[in-house]
């Protein structure tokens, strides 16, 4: 039996979650066995909100990489009502900073922070949008009033389209996006609106988190969604449009702070994560637009080189660890115990 190959330019993540301090050397590790390049989130605690913070960062981030190991990690700035300007003017200055983040204040891990209201930041948006820095979204309202599974298609009406009409130089990446809503609005969306759409958005739905019991750990934020929106989004990954493309939201906690009465959210991925996406387009017969996706859109949105390295997919059957060691705990990864149908081969 002939053992199918997928060859590829090396992948970037234009969306990873790589925590800090000693968990570094195994969510490091992970997403630099896939990946060339990684947008890397700022929601620490406390957040990465200044040039010289993210600078520091980014030395942890390639200390905690074995040696003579080709990553680069991409740093962003988290959004707050008190960024200014001049701090935007520095970060685009030194060509340090490849985007700030918006976190809508109290909507996801580490986000109390976060932006209170749109209007507070517009100045800092105009000078982004002057100096070329990207705006990555968190795109949800932290809205009690809105239902959790709407709450995408609450900031797409209330915040996003107002902003993208507003500041229409102003290049966008609304992230991880879940809904049929959000595919619909970035399509139609002019170019320099973009969006990332993570692996487990594509492999699962809602009803994951409830096969058997609660699972904590497939509850992520932006929840996962029903089955026509997932369809939606392998639809939009697999299409050719250039304005979507691979961002992993692999975002890793430690066992016992998903395992809660009140868990924690966020999916780990990097593990396999370029595997898990081969997966999702096999399902669709569209591998042949998989290294677009992986490898070309978010370079070309970026405006940033194409990787030139290659590597290599093999269609063999492998078994996912059920855990990995992450600082003085474990971590639980997505497939955990469970065999994927694609091997990366080193």
């Amino acid at each position: 039996m002939t053992v199918r190959r997928l060859t590829l330019s090396r992948p970037d993540d234009w969306h990873v979650h790589l925590r800090d301090g000693a968990v570094l050397p195994c969510t490091v590790a992970h997403t630099a066995a896939r990946f060339a390049r990684a947008i890397v989130m700022p929601n620490l605690s406390p957040p990465v909100t200044t040039l010289s913070q993210a600078l520091a960062y980014r030395e942890r981030i390639l200390a905690a990489l074995a040696p003579d190991t080709p990553f680069t990690p991409l740093m962003t700035l988290y959004l707050t009502d008190n960024t200014t300007a001049a701090e935007i003017e520095r970060a685009a200055q030194t060509g340090g900073i490849a985007a700030v983040k918006l976190y809508p204040a109290g909507v996801t891990t580490n986000a109390d922070s976060g932006v209170t209201a749109i209007d507070k930041v517009y100045g800092v948006l105009e000078a982004m949008a002057v100096h070329d820095l990207p705006l990555l979204v968190h795109g949800e309202v932290n809205d009690p009033a809105v239902d959790i599974f709407d709450r995408e298609k609450a900031f797409i009406e209330r915040v996003l389209a107002p902003l993208a009409a507003r500041l229409p130089q102003l290049r966008i990446v609304l992230e991880h996006i879940t809904t049929a809503d959000a595919v619909r609005f970035v399509s139609e969306a002019p170019e320099t609106l973009a969006a990332t759409i993570t692996a487990h958005h594509l492999l699962i739905d809602r009803n994951a988190m409830f096969a058997g019991g609660i699972r904590p750990h497939m509850y992520c934020l932006p929840i996962a969604k029903r089955e026509h929106h997932r369809q939606a989004l392998l639809d939009a990954a697999t299409g050719g449009n250039p304005k979507f493309f691979l961002g992993t939201d692999s975002a890793p906690h430690e066992r016992r702070r998903k395992e809660a009465a009140c868990g924690c959210a966020g999916i780990y991925t990097a593990h396999a994560a370029i595997e898990l996406y081969a997966e999702a387009f096999d399902q669709r017969n569209a591998l042949d637009r998989f290294e677009a996706f992986a490898s070309h859109h978010g370079a070309d949105f970026y405006r940033m080189p194409r990787n030139t390295e290659r590597i290599a997919l093999i269609g063999e059957a492998t078994t996912v660890p059920r855990e990995y060691s992450f600082g003085d705990g474990t971590l639980i990864p997505f497939r955990s115990g469970e065999s994927l149908k694609w091997r990366l081969v080193t």
